[in-house]
């Protein structure tokens, strides 16, 4: 994955979804002759910071570095991070705040499922985007909106991927689930069922937990009385390292699949070697920090510098969304007339701010 590229296609589609031929400095929220106002929402302190700190912290990195460069059409990023520490409440505070405190010109990986969701319908009412949310749930994309603009394979195609090939390469027939118990849980075992069906097979047995469960003891010891040959799991970081452990511990040696928002390095290196087994269906790759090329590493190095550690997974995907990428000036032509090119970083915001 390079660090340097993102998907053109988000991002000139939502400078198209948010230019306004003719529209003055003063009546677009969040620009004016000066600053860009961006905000997030994501988890800072709760079950899911080791996500939400570094892919904020990445962005914030490579809006530093542009503001560095002279900003957008001279224009400085101001950008805004609020805890949401994975609560709903806490959530829908935070961008209460961004709103209609801060007057956010949009808000970019805003962290969580069930977060995004309360957001959404505040954000909208005020014409404000969510830009590449930090989830890969079905409700970023669906139902249609403007201003909805996604980032990643979702859930459920990752997870209807995930099982074809474990029952159609690896032959697993009894397949069992672990989920959190809310919206982005929901989301992974509807992915799973659905495969499941179109392999002519049932699922043999579930169980369900909240996001800050700690002990999956009981959960595991059902699974195993059903007899599952895989489990596949609704889970982020935290509740997925201990799952694994747990299954250790009980000396039960059955795989475990994941997706997306279990793809951590703080899983896959868990003390005691316990991630071996475990697998995450993802769409894109993590590039360690000695990868060989060039720009991977010298973007880690410039991470690592100005944070201390290295950067995980969603430390890499926020550096690359913050890039916003090719695209932008063509925003404005019809999707089948456009013409894709890369004009260098931050284009499709250059563009967007340069009709004010």
């Amino acid at each position: 994955m390079s660090l340097k590229t993102t998907a053109p296609w988000v991002l000139a589609a939502l400078a198209a979804a948010m230019i306004v031929s003719g529209a003055a400095a003063q009546t677009v929220q969040g620009v004016t002759d000066t600053e860009i106002v961006i905000g997030t929402a994501t988890d800072l302190s709760g079950v899911t910071a080791v996500q939400g700190v570094n892919n904020s912290n990445s962005v914030r990195l490579a809006f530093d570095e542009a503001n560095a460069a002279g900003g957008i059409n001279g224009r400085k990023i101001h950008y805004i991070v609020e805890d949401s520490q994975y609560q709903v409440p806490r959530a829908v505070q935070a961008m209460n705040k961004l709103l209609n405190d801060d007057h956010i010109f949009f808000a970019t990986v805003n962290g969580g499922t069930p977060m995004n969701d309360a957001m959404m319908p505040m954000m909208f009412a005020k014409g404000v985007p969510d830009l590449l949310p930090l989830t890969a749930a079905r409700s970023m994309y669906e139902p249609y909106n403007r201003l909805k603009w996604s980032q990643f394979a979702s859930y459920y195609d990752q997870m209807r991927a995930g099982v074809k090939y474990f029952v159609e390469q690896k032959g697993k027939k009894m397949v069992c689930a672990m989920y959190q118990d809310t919206d982005f849980g929901k989301n992974v075992l509807a992915g799973v069922t659905a495969q499941l069906e179109a392999e002519h097979l049932t699922l043999i047995a579930s169980t369900g937990h909240r996001p800050t469960d700690t002990d999956f003891t009981a959960n595991l010891s059902k699974l195993r009385d059903a007899k599952c040959d895989l489990i596949t799991m609704g889970t982020i970081v935290r509740d997925s390292t201990l799952i694994v452990s747990t299954t250790k511990k009980m000396g039960w040696n059955v795989d475990l699949l994941g997706q997306v928002a279990s793809y951590d390095t703080a899983v896959a290196t868990a003390p005691g070697g316990v991630g071996e087994g475990f697998y995450s269906m993802t769409p894109a790759l993590y590039a360690y920090p000695d990868d060989p090329r060039p720009a991977v590493a010298d973007c880690a190095k410039r991470y690592k510098a100005k944070y201390g550690i290295d950067p995980n997974f969603l430390g890499e995907t926020g550096y690359t969304t913050a890039q916003i990428n090719p695209g932008g000036a063509e925003a404005g032509r019809p999707q089948s007339e456009r013409r894709y090119a890369d004009h260098g970083d931050l284009t499709a915001l250059r563009a967007l701010t340069s009709r004010w």
